[in-house]
């Protein structure tokens, strides 16, 4: 049983612009999650959700300025990003980026050796690599091209799942994994992540805009997300109801 508690959790976005101030966009988050489970956040555009999500990973243009993220008692922000992913942590992108010139093959392999601490033997790999295309509807061919190079904004969700097929992590962050997907390929993802999670015990972080995905990964926990904090939660019922009614009634309470 593995435990991803967030504590009091305050965060600033650092300008790009040298000139300007940070500007503070968490301010006070507190969520536990343990293995097996599903959270679902859900909350307006502008909330601070994927800034949740960027700052659990790591991302630098997120200062920590308050609170704590601890991962089986291991202070997270002590680590960097590539020792977070080692350490069990997963986060798949709401909008993957494009590497050219490396192969999803390569990547993969070298993702999956410095999470696994030693190369996969490569029978093996290839035969386990195979099966989790196959499983995600991935054409064989994905494989020898740049990653996420030219691919559809479907596929590009595919092979994060696929990553986290192949990487099994303590712990998944999913931001937006739904965006842009048609009913087949929402289908498709939808069943990815719920065998990660049952083949792994992992946790689930979800982070969406919609109800529809909750329909195939069920959540046991939902909470909405405003203003940089969590201001109400609730179980499966919470998201039926927002998709009906919308935020306002909590924003304004």
């Amino acid at each position: 049983m593995s435990t991803l508690e967030i504590r009091n959790l305050h965060a600033q976005v650092l300008p790009t612009d040298e000139s300007a101030e940070p500007k503070e966009i968490l301010k006070g988050v507190n969520l536990t999650i343990k293995s097996g489970e599903t959270h679902a956040v859900m909350g307006p555009n502008g909330s601070g959700k994927s800034t949740l999500s960027y700052t659990i990973a790591g991302h630098p243009r997120y200062e920590v300025t308050e609170g704590e993220i601890l991962l089986d008692g291991e202070n997270v922000l002590e680590m960097s990003v590539d020792e977070r992913a080692r350490a069990g942590l997963f986060l798949a992108m709401q909008y993957p980026v494009e590497v050219t010139g490396v192969s999803m093959s390569n990547f993969l392999r070298s993702a999956a050796t410095a999470v696994r601490g030693e190369a996969p033997k490569l029978r093996h790999w290839v035969k386990e690599v195979r099966e989790a295309m196959a499983d995600l509807e991935i054409d064989s061919s994905f494989s020898e091209r740049s990653v996420n190079e030219g691919f559809s904004g479907g596929e590009k969700k595919r092979h994060e799942i696929l990553q986290l097929d192949l990487l099994k992590p303590k712990f998944a962050i999913l931001d937006e994994t739904d965006s842009g997907l048609d009913v087949d390929a929402l289908r498709v993802v939808s069943d990815g992540i719920n065998r990660y999670q049952d083949e792994n015990d992992g946790g689930i972080l979800i982070i969406t805009h919609y109800q529809r995905i909750l329909n195939y990964v069920k959540p046991d926990f939902v909470h909405v997300f405003h203003d940089g904090r969590f201001i109400t939660s609730g179980g499966p019922e919470l998201a039926d109801e927002l998709e009906e009614h919308g935020y306002e009634k909590y924003i304004n309470a």
